[in-house]
């Protein structure tokens, strides 16, 4: 990878984030399955698989006479997933092993991925004739509280700084379909936007979780120190105890699909 290394960390309790943040999307990843027809049968991957939890969407619509395969490059998390795991970095210059699969799908892998249009376009490349591309993606600028509060906002830019001080893209969502274009690829034959507005008491522990995995980069680019970090997370927890009625909305989930057209 070209940036130094998953800017959110690799711990269990980070694994068990990504665990339950695979879970809060699940619901609209396995629309999308359904919309493009993922079918028995069908060879299917999934590219950043992590912990595996769309791979178990996949396998519940091929059912045992298709196959499931994930690609990941991190082998502890993927050790977590329930099937076939390929250790492997997309950005390198090599065709996605394995190929070609009937539908390749990728959720929140761009927005930790330099090079995006290149990898966009091998998981293109190992799209089968008559397959689908499918590309999930988080735009984090629409997060916010509401009523507002200053702690929110405060805590919400350390997390978009950090992201960006270590290489990601913050709005990789919304760039998707401009992503496909600059990869050669054209343009998508659908969007999707997903969100998920959730009271404060389900909303403040999820920003608190991704801002506690994000603290060491910050520490290391200056964003904050850890008796502010402490600070903003009492100070998080105290006023939101106090206002139960507020609502968190989350990042976007935006998605696009492409079916590649049968060769002649």
């Amino acid at each position: 990878m070209e940036t130094t290394d998953y800017a959110l960390g690799r711990t269990e309790e980070e694994n068990e984030r990504v665990r339950a943040q695979a879970r809060l999307w699940s619901a609209d990843t396995a629309r999308l399955l359904d919309l493009v027809g993922l079918g028995t049968g069908d060879r299917c991957l999934d590219a950043g698989c992590g912990p595996g939890e769309t791979m178990r969407l996949m396998a519940e619509r091929v059912g045992p006479s298709g196959e499931v395969t994930g690609i990941d490059l991190d082998p502890g998390i993927s050790s977590l997933a329930p099937g076939r795991v390929i250790i492997h970095d997309l950005t390198a210059d090599d065709p996605v092993p394995g190929g070609p699969y009937d539908l390749v799908h990728a959720r929140l892998l761009l927005f930790h991925t330099p090079r995006q249009a290149e990898v966009l376009r091998r998981l293109w490349d190992a799209v089968a004739p008559g397959g689908h591309l499918v590309v999930q993606d988080y735009d984090l600028s629409a997060v916010g509280v509401n009523p507002p509060l200053d702690i929110v906002d405060e805590m919400t830019a350390v997390l978009i700084e950090a992201f960006g001080a270590a290489g990601c893209d913050v709005r990789a969502g919304s760039r998707l379909p401009y992503l496909m274009a600059e990869a050669g690829i054209g343009a998508p034959d659908g969007t999707d936007v997903a969100g998920r507005l959730v009271p404060v008491a389900v909303g403040t522990p999820i920003l608190e979780s991704v801002y506690v995995s994000l603290l060491p980069v910050a520490y290391a680019k200056g964003l904050t120190t850890p008796a502010d970090a402490e600070k903003a997370i009492d100070t998080l927890r105290r006023e939101t105890a106090a206002d139960p009625d507020r609502y968190v909305l989350l990042p976007l989930l935006n998605g696009v699909w492409k079916t590649k057209g049968e060769s002649r």
